[in-house]
């Protein structure tokens, strides 16, 4: 047993907690919310902030939106570093800038401590499942030393690289995701569009070529109307944001993550910045003057 710190315990971060504390971990908890009951319940301590987390555990995962969060949380006041000591590992993750976690993990590793970026995909149910996808930058010996714990929150677990290699993973991860999201929500609002049941369709497409996880999940919630969060549609815009100027510092060019981007920015626009990001599919359909189906229903739009 490890006494593990799990600092941000959002939509991802509290089943992951929960599955770590399924796991026989003892968890020092920190939120700007009181912590879920069911993890005091079962025998979390509560901490009253960031540096008490350092202090009372040996290892610190931190699970926040965005870069100036995980700055906050490490070397704000009363953050993470101002408790570490000699010998601890610090996790951060969440999904933001890799060039911010390269500087972040040099102030780290000045403390004698050591600094993995470890961002997931597979959203709330891969999280509350434990089946999520974990691209991990940082040295080996560190790497190993927290496999069991990630090993309790997914399944496909990879040491990319160093650090900032697993936050480069992972914006990579979400230009695919958002493509795809794009791809799907055009496939079914053409066949809708064009007459066809785009739940027969999406049906029919899952038995070949196209067929992917995407098209699965995603392309059921455009034909059910689901838009419920498992993954914002703000947290994906952040994402893409970080790939756009990645590449700008790169001197490459995405067109492709830059038009998903805009449909997204379309979406947030029209009050829709705290739907799952399948939702990008109403992006597509304003411009359209179509809905993929009518909500509560499998049939098309009219």
């Amino acid at each position: 047993m490890a006494n593990v710190g799990f600092i941000g315990l959002g939509i991802m971060g509290a089943p992951m907690a929960a599955n770590l504390q399924a796991g026989d971990h003892q968890l020092f908890l920190n939120d700007t919310k009181t912590p879920p009951a069911a993890l005091i319940e079962g025998g979390a301590a509560v901490c009253a902030n960031a540096a008490e987390v350092a202090r009372l555990s040996d290892i610190i995962i931190i699970m926040v939106p965005d870069t100036p969060h995980v700055e906050a949380v490490l070397f704000g006041e009363n953050g993470v570093a101002s408790g570490l000591s000699k010998g601890k590992i610090v996790i951060d993750m969440s999904s933001i800038s890799p060039i911010e976690t390269k500087e972040f993990a040099r102030k780290i590793n000045a403390l004698g401590c050591e600094y993995l970026d470890a961002p997931v995909s597979g959203g709330e149910v891969g999280a509350k499942a434990a089946t999520l996808t974990i691209m991990v930058g940082g040295s080996e010996a560190a790497f190993n030393a927290v496999k069991p714990l990630f090993e309790l929150l997914g399944k496909n677990i990879t040491l990319v690289g160093g650090n900032g290699d697993g936050q480069t993973t992972k914006v990579a991860n979400q230009i695919i995701v958002a493509l795809n999201i794009q791809a799907v929500a055009e496939a079914l609002l053409f066949a809708s569009k064009a007459g066809a049941d785009p739940a027969k369709v999406r049906q029919a497409l899952m038995g070949g070529f196209a067929s992917s996880r995407i098209l699965e999940v995603h392309g059921e919630r455009m034909v059910k109307r689901t838009f419920n969060p498992g993954f914002r549609i703000a947290l994906h815009q952040k994402d893409l944001n970080l790939a756009l100027q990645g590449a700008k510092a790169l001197g490459v060019s995405l067109p492709n993550t830059a038009m998903a981007q805009e449909l997204m920015n379309c979406c947030a626009a029209n009050g829709m910045s705290g739907l799952d990001h399948s939702a990008l599919c109403r992006a597509i359909e304003l411009m359209s003057n179509h809905q993929i189906a009518q909500a509560g229903t499998d049939s098309p739009a009219t």
